[in-house]
Protein backbone atom coordinates (compact mmCIF):
# COMPACT_ATOMS: atom_id res chain seq x y z
CA UNK A 1 0.00 0.00 0.00
CA UNK A 2 1.10 3.55 -0.53
CA UNK A 3 2.30 5.65 2.38
CA UNK A 4 -0.69 8.00 2.17
CA UNK A 5 -3.09 5.00 2.24
CA UNK A 6 -1.87 3.61 5.59
CA UNK A 7 -5.03 3.32 7.77
CA UNK A 8 -5.47 5.91 10.50
CA UNK A 9 -8.77 4.66 11.96
CA UNK A 10 -9.61 5.25 15.59
CA UNK A 11 -8.86 2.42 17.99
CA UNK A 12 -8.85 1.89 21.74
CA UNK A 13 -5.05 1.77 21.64
CA UNK A 14 -4.95 5.33 20.33
CA UNK A 15 -5.61 6.74 23.81
CA UNK A 16 -2.41 5.07 25.02
CA UNK A 17 -0.43 6.82 22.25
CA UNK A 18 0.14 3.41 20.68
CA UNK A 19 1.11 3.40 17.04
CA UNK A 20 1.68 0.39 14.85
CA UNK A 21 4.63 0.45 12.48
CA UNK A 22 3.65 -0.49 8.95
CA UNK A 23 5.59 -0.81 5.72
CA UNK A 24 4.41 1.27 2.80
CA UNK A 25 5.63 2.53 -0.55
CA UNK A 26 6.65 6.18 -0.70
CA UNK A 27 6.39 8.60 -3.64
CA UNK A 28 9.62 7.22 -5.16
CA UNK A 29 8.39 3.61 -5.09
CA UNK A 30 10.72 2.72 -2.19
CA UNK A 31 9.63 0.77 0.86
CA UNK A 32 9.49 2.90 4.00
CA UNK A 33 7.82 2.79 7.38
CA UNK A 34 4.73 4.68 8.44
CA UNK A 35 2.91 4.82 11.76
CA UNK A 36 -0.74 3.78 11.85
CA UNK A 37 -3.15 4.68 14.64
CA UNK A 38 -5.41 1.76 13.78
CA UNK A 39 -7.37 -0.16 11.20
CA UNK A 40 -11.06 -0.85 11.69
CA UNK A 41 -11.02 -4.66 11.16
CA UNK A 42 -8.12 -5.02 13.58
CA UNK A 43 -9.88 -2.75 16.09
CA UNK A 44 -13.05 -4.86 15.92
CA UNK A 45 -11.06 -8.05 16.46
CA UNK A 46 -9.15 -6.51 19.37
CA UNK A 47 -12.35 -5.24 21.00
CA UNK A 48 -13.91 -8.71 20.67
CA UNK A 49 -10.87 -10.30 22.28
CA UNK A 50 -10.91 -7.79 25.14
CA UNK A 51 -14.64 -8.36 25.68
CA UNK A 52 -14.06 -12.12 25.84
CA UNK A 53 -11.25 -11.67 28.37
CA UNK A 54 -13.45 -9.43 30.51
CA UNK A 55 -16.23 -12.03 30.42
CA UNK A 56 -13.81 -14.75 31.55
CA UNK A 57 -12.60 -12.53 34.40
CA UNK A 58 -16.17 -11.78 35.52
CA UNK A 59 -17.11 -15.47 35.26
CA UNK A 60 -14.10 -16.50 37.34
CA UNK A 61 -14.93 -13.88 39.98
CA UNK A 62 -18.54 -15.07 40.19
CA UNK A 63 -17.36 -18.67 40.52
CA UNK A 64 -15.01 -17.67 43.37
CA UNK A 65 -17.83 -15.85 45.17
CA UNK A 66 -20.07 -18.91 44.66
CA UNK A 67 -17.36 -21.13 46.15
CA UNK A 68 -16.86 -23.12 42.94
CA UNK A 69 -13.19 -22.20 42.41
CA UNK A 70 -10.35 -20.52 44.27
CA UNK A 71 -9.13 -16.95 43.84
CA UNK A 72 -6.11 -18.32 41.99
CA UNK A 73 -8.24 -18.91 38.91
CA UNK A 74 -9.66 -15.37 39.12
CA UNK A 75 -6.23 -13.74 39.39
CA UNK A 76 -4.90 -15.97 36.62
CA UNK A 77 -7.64 -14.69 34.29
CA UNK A 78 -7.23 -11.11 35.51
CA UNK A 79 -3.53 -11.20 34.63
CA UNK A 80 -4.22 -12.83 31.26
CA UNK A 81 -2.35 -16.01 32.08
CA UNK A 82 -3.10 -19.64 31.41
CA UNK A 83 -2.28 -22.60 33.65
CA UNK A 84 1.05 -23.23 31.93
CA UNK A 85 2.26 -19.67 32.33
CA UNK A 86 1.12 -19.47 35.94
CA UNK A 87 2.76 -22.81 36.74
CA UNK A 88 6.06 -21.52 35.40
CA UNK A 89 5.81 -18.34 37.52
CA UNK A 90 5.11 -20.21 40.76
CA UNK A 91 7.33 -23.24 40.00
CA UNK A 92 4.55 -25.80 40.41
CA UNK A 93 3.45 -28.52 38.04
CA UNK A 94 0.37 -27.60 35.98
CA UNK A 95 -1.69 -30.36 37.60
CA UNK A 96 -0.85 -28.89 40.99
CA UNK A 97 -1.97 -25.39 39.96
CA UNK A 98 -5.25 -26.87 38.68
CA UNK A 99 -5.63 -28.69 41.99
CA UNK A 100 -5.18 -25.37 43.82
CA UNK A 101 -8.28 -24.11 41.98
CA UNK A 102 -10.35 -26.29 44.35
CA UNK A 103 -11.52 -24.10 47.24
CA UNK A 104 -10.95 -26.88 49.77
CA UNK A 105 -7.34 -27.32 48.63
CA UNK A 106 -6.74 -23.56 48.41
CA UNK A 107 -7.78 -23.10 52.04
CA UNK A 108 -5.08 -25.56 53.11
CA UNK A 109 -2.21 -24.02 51.11
CA UNK A 110 0.95 -23.22 53.03
CA UNK A 111 2.12 -19.66 53.54
CA UNK A 112 5.01 -20.39 51.19
CA UNK A 113 2.64 -21.43 48.38
CA UNK A 114 0.33 -18.48 49.00
CA UNK A 115 3.31 -16.14 48.87
CA UNK A 116 4.37 -17.59 45.52
CA UNK A 117 0.94 -16.94 44.06
CA UNK A 118 0.70 -13.48 45.64
CA UNK A 119 4.08 -12.54 44.21
CA UNK A 120 3.13 -13.84 40.75
CA UNK A 121 -0.04 -11.74 40.80
CA UNK A 122 1.61 -8.74 42.47
CA UNK A 123 -0.94 -8.70 45.32
CA UNK A 124 -0.74 -9.29 49.05
CA UNK A 125 -1.65 -12.69 50.48
CA UNK A 126 -4.70 -11.06 52.08
CA UNK A 127 -5.85 -9.71 48.69
CA UNK A 128 -5.27 -13.15 47.20
CA UNK A 129 -7.47 -14.78 49.81
CA UNK A 130 -10.24 -12.13 49.70
CA UNK A 131 -11.01 -10.98 46.15
CA UNK A 132 -14.11 -9.09 47.22
CA UNK A 133 -11.93 -6.46 48.91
Amino acid sequence: MKKKEVPQDKSNLESANFRELCYAVDENGEYTTENSSGWEPKTVALNNAIDEINERIADAKNRVIAGETSPIEYYMELHKMDVGILASYVSFWQWKVKRHFKPSVFKKLSDKSLNKYAEAFDVSVEELQNISK
